[in-house]
């Protein structure tokens, strides 16, 4: 049977509690041993899809189609393996999946309550695909004390019961604030926080304690005294210069080890972490630098943005430099004020990631014109793809009024939902094979790459399988006027029907692809096109 930690956070919230999850894996792994990690979300919303990104950042999207938290991405960098859409659940969905079996009757006229049918669920998705693993981590989303979490508080209880005290401890992530007047740390906020959980029924078996400045000997014995566990158990969390560096670093103050001790285990010899030392090597060590200008919507709220972040700093792995990211608002181009050539002309690359919305789509289509006649490396993600599309059917196919039904009525639908562009025997077809056609494309899908093309040659294969999240695509009508024009299609849909990538060989690197490669780059494994985009940067960073 899987072993159960289940993660919780006190004080505040933003306190790393991901990201430990994430690295407590990771180091679960290094000592051979199999996890998963999961999530639970206390919001009412059934899942992030239609939330802000200023309200929740980034949609993280799981090959089997599930639009999820952005902490998920952090446990699949870190574990490689793919999270599925029975990793992360929230009130919302399980309130849904409740309400819709009291409407079929399947609860025979019962009273429906929190306890036992919520907790019961909430039990059940824990306990959902366990197997074939050793750990299961569980992240309870919010702070202890929020109102929304208290149901998810009495589900681990009531499971830590019910597997037994061998099988399954808790973890709580914990704030210990410096108070610069008084020039300590004070650990009140903490012995508060634990008292709570422990009033709800929960102990932790293991205090990690993020705070700014070492904590002294006497602080952790005092945090060990009040909140009854041992000194061993309380782990200092220091900010790290790198999210990479946070499993060495608790490791280093032996997290890990502790974990173990919680449940009985004597561990068997030292985990392997040569993985993390030698990315931490070519993070502290490049020998070179880069600077790659993100042309966005979002750029004042990086979060939105998380994985594509975290690819282009592996792509810098790959390639052992430094990769500085420009943010800049596309809506600054908007206007021909000089902005675009001050903005983007100290650049070595130029990247357009994926949006919605019409807000700034004319200064990312300037970008791109900008990139594309400087030969400057050009990554067109998403939106960014057809952007590029709707650049070249301007500017080098002669089709003047190219745009995007997106941003609404238009004579030239270069970019559109396939039902406004594909005929009912096209639609009809794709229907049988499962794909609903102007519905969102959510999940892994296949596409087939030209044998003789620039993107088949990074990918070293002419068949690839990239995560999708989007409504509108590249209508196939523009294809030979756009290729004229010196944008090949070199990926294509298995049935040739939808464009999945577009490149211009005639230029040092510009590919633009209709999927998110970002969703399945890690740090010991960056995704083949990140690495080849920092690597063109690189190479024109050396031609300056």
């Amino acid at each position: 049977m899987a072993r159960y930690i289940f993660i919780t956070g006190g004080v505040v919230s933003s306190l790393g509690k991901g990201l430990m999850a994430a690295s407590l894996a990771a180091l679960l792994q290094a000592r051979g041993y199999r996890v998963r990690i999961r999530k639970f979300d206390p919001y009412l919303n059934v899942d992030p899809g239609t939330m802000s990104p200023y309200q929740h950042g980034e949609v993280y999207v799981t090959d089997d189609g599930a639009e999820t938290d952005l902490d998920l991405g952090h446990y699949e960098r870190f574990t490689g393996v793919a999270s599925r859409q029975s990793d992360n659940v929230t009130s919302g969905r399980i309130y849904k999946t409740i309400i819709e079996r009291e409407r079929r009757g399947d609860y025979l006229g019962a009273t429906v309550q929190v306890i036992p049918h919520v907790t019961d669920a909430i039990k059940a998705f824990a306990r959902a695909e366990t197997d074939d693993l050793d750990f299961v981590l569980c992240e309870i989303g919010g702070t202890v004390g929020d109102i929304e979490s208290l149901p998810f508080i009495e589900a681990i209880r009531q499971l830590k019961n019910e597997v037994g005290r061998g099988n399954a401890i808790s973890i709580h992530v914990t704030l210990v604030p410096y108070i610069a007047a008084a020039g300590e740390l004070k650990t009140k906020p903490t012995q508060h926080s634990v008292r709570e959980l422990a009033a709800l029924g929960v102990q932790p078996d293991v205090l990690v304690c993020r705070c700014e400045h070492p904590l002294p000997p006497s602080e952790r014995a005092k945090i060990a005294l009040f909140c009854n566990v041992p000194e061993t158990a309380v782990i200092p969390a220091l900010d790290a210069k790198s999210i990479y560096a946070v499993p060495l670093q608790y490791h280093g103050e032996g997290l890990d080890s502790e974990v173990l001790r919680a449940f009985g285990i004597t561990p068997s010899s030292a985990p392997d972490l040569s993985r993390w030392t030698d990315i931490m090597d070519r993070l502290t060590n490049p020998e070179g630098e880069v600077t790659v200008g993100v042309v966005g919507k979002y750029v004042g709220l990086q979060d939105a943005y998380k994985s594509l972040n975290e690819a282009l700093v592996h792509g810098g792995i790959a390639n052992r430099v430094k990769v500085n990211v420009r943010w800049i608002d596309a809506e600054i181009f908007e206007n021909d004020n000089g902005e675009i050539v001050s903005q983007l002309e100290p650049c070595d690359a130029i990247l357009v990631p994926g949006a919605f919305g019409e807000r700034g789509a004319e200064g990312k289509i300037k970008a791109v014109k900008f990139a594309r006649e400087r030969e400057i490396p050009y990554f067109g993600i998403c939106f960014g793809m057809q952007m590029a599309c709707v650049e070249g059917a301007r500017d080098l196919a002669g089709i003047a009024n190219a745009s995007s039904t997106e941003f609404g009525p238009t004579d030239e639908p270069v970019v559109g939902l396939i039902t406004e562009w594909m005929g009912r025997d096209g639609l009809e077809k794709r229907e049988e094979q499962g794909d609903l056609g102007g519905t969102m494309r959510l999940g892994a899908y296949e596409a087939s790459l030209d044998g003789n093309s620039v993107v088949s040659s990074i990918y070293g294969d002419t068949v690839i399988h990239e995560r999708h999240r989007h409504r509108y695509e590249v209508n196939t009508h523009y294809k030979d006027a756009l290729e004229k024009g010196g944008l090949v299609f070199s990926g294509m849909s298995p049935d040739g029907t939808l464009p999945e990538i577009v490149e211009r060989p005639d230029h040092p690197w510009f590919v633009g692809v209709q999927f998110h490669p970002e969703l399945k780059s890690k740090p010991f494994d960056p995704h083949p096109l990140f690495a080849s985009f920092i690597q063109a940067a690189l190479t024109k960073s050396r031609l300056v």
